[in-house]
C-alpha cells in the first residue's frame, strides 16, 4: 500500500496578546550621559539589558547572584550589582560602566585604569571592570581612603587571580599621586 502526503496550505495569524504586552515595559534613562529609551522584558536584569540589548560588555556575569562584583555598575551615585537590579528600576535613573568612565577620558584609559595597568593588578581581567568601577565610585566619595577603607570599598569584587595585594597597592599609588 502506497501512502501519499497531503499538502493543506494553513494561513498563521499572529496576534499579540495582553500578556506578552504586559511582560515588556518601557524604560528611559541616561547611560554614561546618553539618554536611552528601549523597550524590555519586565523581568530582565539590568545586567542582561547593557549587554545582550545594548552592547555594553564591561559588566560581566559571573555569578548571577550578587557575590562577585563582576557586574559592578554606578546607578545614581552607588555601586550596585546590575545582575540583582531588574531593568524597569533604573527608569528615570543614571547608570555608568566602565565605558562612561572611559568617556571622561575620551575614550582612553582612566588615569585609575593607567595604574592598575602599571601594577599588573589583573591576570585574566574578568573582575577588572567590577573592581574599576567600585574603586571609582569608592575615590569620588573619599579621595583619600585609607587602606582598610580601601579594602571595605572593594570587598565585593572578587578576583580569582590575583590576591587583591596589587589591586589595592594600584588604589595607594593612584591616590599619592593625586596628593
Amino acid at each position: 500500500m502506497k501512502k501519499t502526503k497531503t499538502k493543506t496550505k494553513t494561513k498563521t495569524k499572529t496576534t499579540t496578546t495582553t500578556k506578552e504586552v504586559a511582560n515588556k515595559c518601557s524604560v528611559q534613562f541616561l547611560l554614561n550621559d546618553q539618554k536611552v529609551s528601549i523597550e524590555a522584558p519586565s523581568n530582565i536584569t539590568l545586567l542582561d539589558l547593557l549587554r545582550n540589548q545594548l552592547g555594553v560588555k564591561s559588566p560581566k556575569c559571573g555569578c548571577d547572584v550578587g557575590d562577585c562584583g563582576a557586574c559592578t555598575v554606578i546607578l545614581d551615585g552607588e555601586s550596585i550589582r546590575s545582575c540583582l537590579v531588574l531593568a524597569p528600576e533604573v527608569h528615570g535613573r543614571k547608570v555608568v560602566t566602565l565605558e562612561g568612565i572611559m568617556k571622561k577620558s575620551e575614550g582612553e584609559m582612566s588615569e585609575l585604569q593607567r595604574y592598575f595597568l602599571n601594577k599588573n593588578s589583573f591576570q585574566c581581567g574578568f573582575c577588572a571592570p567590577g573592581i574599576i568601577v567600585a574603586a571609582t565610585d569608592l575615590l569620588e566619595k573619599n579621595p583619600h581612603p585609607t587602606r582598610e577603607e580601601i579594602v571595605e570599598g572593594l570587598s565585593g569584587n572578587l578576583c580569582r587571580c590575583t590576591g587583591y595585594t596589587p589591586i589595592i597597592d594600584a588604589v595607594i599609588d593612584y591616590i599619592k599621586q593625586k596628593s
